[in-house]
């Protein structure tokens, strides 16, 4: 089975956790749009969902597939969010980005009482690290912002190299207009006190680390899937 095909039955079983009649975060990333096709095809057949997309990308998507919409200011409590992720580890810690909405999608999460993770097996890890870490910042004062970024990895024994994320020959700019800095940290033995070294950095605005958000893993192997689930 491919790696889309994969994603497609991750995003089946995650449809199976939404309740007709309830608003929802719709994430962002090749994994959540198999998830938004699926999704759009059970509202044409009747079922009354709203969606809170975390991306202009993913908003554009559900339109052209008939999923209605809403925002936050509007319908702030959200029954569960679906989202993909760049790492899950084994407590469901992630780290998340790599489609450049972090920050609207860990908004959009934060006001779920659920989060649920869809992903194929590659994405499982013992420890994260592997995939850089985005950490979305702010335009001004970017030297000074990476420079203590690097300063705050080498205090946490941690590699310190930092790539900010292009688009071409211009920086990649986010839905909220910042930079993203792709950070390569090496495995992470503390996700906690990185995240927490890194939100004291007036630059940054949010990181990629999800702690605490994600209660279901829906993994998609090709011995069939997987669901790992924690007490939030």
């Amino acid at each position: 089975m491919d790696a889309r095909l994969l994603k497609i039955e991750a995003a089946r079983a995650a449809l199976s956790h939404v309740e007709s009649g309830t608003v929802i975060g719709i994430g962002t990333g090749s994994t959540a749009e198999e998830f938004v096709r699926l999704l759009a095809a059970a509202v044409a057949d009747g079922m009354a969902i709203t969606g809170v997309p975390t991306s202009e990308r993913t908003a554009t998507l559900c339109r052209e597939l008939g999923i209605p919409l809403t925002t936050l200011d509007e319908s702030p409590h959200l029954a569960v969010t679906i989202d993909g992720a760049d790492e899950v580890d084994p407590d469901l810690a992630l780290i998340k980005g790599g489609g450049g909405a972090l920050l609207r999608e860990k908004i959009v999460a934060s006001a779920s009482d659920r989060m649920i993770v869809i992903a194929d097996e590659t994405k499982l890890v013992g420890s994260l690290g592997r995939f850089p870490l985005p950490i979305e910042v702010n335009r001004f004062g970017l030297a000074a912002t990476q420079r203590a970024i690097a300063a705050a990895a080498r205090g946490l024994g941690l590699e310190d190299r930092l790539v900010l994320r292009k688009a071409g020959e211009e920086p990649f700019l986010t839905d909220g207009s910042h930079y993203i800095i792709d950070a390569s940290f090496g495995l992470i033995p503390d996700p906690r006190a990185l995240s927490n070294a890194l939100h004291a950095i007036p630059g940054v605005v949010e990181h990629g680390l999800f702690l605490d958000l994600a209660s279901i893993a829906i993994i998609a192997g090709k011995t069939g899937i997987k669901t790992l689930a924690v007490t939030r």
